[in-house]
């Protein structure tokens, strides 16, 4: 090349931890002894004083009852972090109910045509607007789950001296969202513990930050990777929902291929458009940056601004997605365990929706990164042109397959860059997919996973393992596995 390419870093989504969360590498505490480690990230909370902090043998107080509340604390983006520490286990996975169907008199969003303007939420019922904040969770918000009507929401915010800020019914989590505010400056993890002794709220959380990151060859490389013959790849008419950044649809290499846009924080001016660029491009981009699987329709919901987003802009998009009945949705962002998440993954997946998510780029003593650690999520890890892993990649039990994610060429805005990141990986393997469902449209979402393990190149010791997952994707493997 005649000029010096300047290469600008683009990553994955992701959150950044407190620096004062404890860490351990015992592998038989629970979930809640950690907690209980973490107590400096919960405001004004405090642990059970018979020495590990957790009452009845070990095991953690069940939902809905009371006691002090931990707040988990963020964690770190997906870069190299010179403060990341060694991940706990994965804690159980959610048990919730499947969703049920919104009520019949709640408005519906509508899809905006291809070049039409974003749809925003219309049964979003708002007193104030949603603010940028710096931290590990919004400061004077909670967010629960309610089983009830309006007059319910009424009572609670009454009862417990709370301002409702937005609610809503939540197709994945199967009831009213609520966004309470808490207008006296009580700590929330108080305000969660309060909020327990009401038997109408279902689950309470903090309003988590959500932080997005840019980790950014010269050819694209990933097609001979993953073995899928360029010239064949299709993802024809499959519907692909994305969370992510805004997009530029500018752009040449998303032209005919956004379906619908959805702005989940239409109060939030959007100035932020690479990140989306290049994962949508990715996926499905066409002309000279052709992705994975040209002709598939991109559902695009923006949820992240400034890099962050906060759990309750990213349900709103997750049940956005939902109702435009796509068969994929890509997650390239990372962020702590949290129930109204892992409800709502567990839910889509219910649906019969392949959830793919970006592991995390915190480095290999990081903690665990949800959404990616959430069973059912396909978690993706990142390695280069030779199959190495990033350096930068989550470890863990819970890394699915690796995929190409490393000094790529994507489009970014009105033009181009190279990129690098978990977020990218994640987008090939979903693009990938997308061409394993063109192929058979009846492929379950269980199909998908198991032809992807059973297929992988194994890259590192024999079996499935906490760097490469399976293996490196095979995409014609994977397409001539037996049902």
């Amino acid at each position: 090349m005649a000029a010096k390419a300047v290469i600008r870093l683009t990553a994955a989504i992701t959150i950044f931890a407190a620096s004062a969360m404890a860490q351990t590498n015992d592998p038989n505490l629970t979930q809640a002894e950690i907690d209980c480690l973490n107590r400096g990230s919960a405001a004004n909370a405090d642990c059970a004083k018979d020495g590990g902090g957790v009452k009845d043998g070990g095991k953690a107080p069940a939902p809905g009852t009371t006691g002090a509340v931990f707040l988990p604390g963020l964690i770190v983006d997906l870069f190299p972090n010179p403060t990341a520490v060694t991940g706990a286990p994965i804690p159980p996975g959610n048990t919730a109910a499947p969703p049920s169907a919104p009520p019949s008199g709640a408005p519906a969003t509508q899809a905006a045509a291809p070049g039409g303007p974003v749809v925003a939420p219309t049964d979003l019922v708002a007193t104030e607007p949603r603010r940028a904040v710096i931290g590990d969770f919004v400061p004077d918000e909670v967010l629960v789950t309610i089983n009830g009507d309006a007059g319910a929401v009424q009572q609670i915010a009454a009862s417990f001296g709370l301002e409702i800020r937005s609610q809503r019914q939540s197709r994945l989590l199967g009831n009213t969202l609520v966004r309470f505010g808490i207008p006296d400056g009580r700590p929330v993890g108080v305000v969660l513990a309060q909020l327990a002794a009401n038997g109408r709220i279902l689950r309470r959380e903090a309003n988590h930050v959500y932080a997005l990151q840019q980790a950014a060859s010269i050819v694209n490389y990933a097609f001979e990777r993953i073995a899928l013959d360029a010239n064949a790849a299709s993802g024809e008419n499959v519907r692909v929902g994305v969370i992510d950044t805004g997009i530029d649809d500018s752009n040449p290499a998303l032209s005919g291929v956004i379906a619908g846009q959805f702005d989940a924080m239409p109060d939030v001016p959007i100035k932020a458009r690479d990140h989306g660029t290049s994962v949508d491009g990715l996926i499905a981009g066409t002309g000279a940056f052709k992705g994975m699987a040209p002709g598939a329709r991109i559902y695009h919901a923006r949820a992240f601004e400034g890099g962050k987003s906060t759990m309750d802009v990213i349900l709103s998009a997750l049940d956005w997605a939902a109702e435009q009945d796509v068969r994929i949705i890509n997650m390239s962002f990372v962020g702590p365990k949290n129930d109204l998440l892992g409800i709502a993954c567990r839910n889509a997946r219910a649906l019969g929706t392949v959830l793919v998510a970006a592991a995390g780029n915190n480095g290999p003593k990081a903690p665990y990164g949800y959404p990616a650690a959430f069973d059912g999520v396909i978690a993706v890890t990142a390695t280069d042109a030779k199959d190495g892993l990033m350096p930068q990649a989550n470890r863990g039990a819970y890394v699915f397959i690796s995929a190409p994610g490393v000094e790529m060429v994507a489009p970014s805005g009105a033009g181009s860059d190279v990129v690098t990141g978990t977020s990218f990986a994640a987008a090939i393997v979903t693009g990938a997919i997308a061409n394993l469902l063109h192929a058979a449209p009846d492929r379950s979402a269980d199909w998908v996973e198991k032809a992807l393990a059973a297929t992988a190149k194994d890259l590192g010791p024999k079996g499935r393992d906490n760097d490469f997952g399976f293996g490196l994707l095979d995409t014609k493997a994977a397409e001539a596995a037996k049902n």
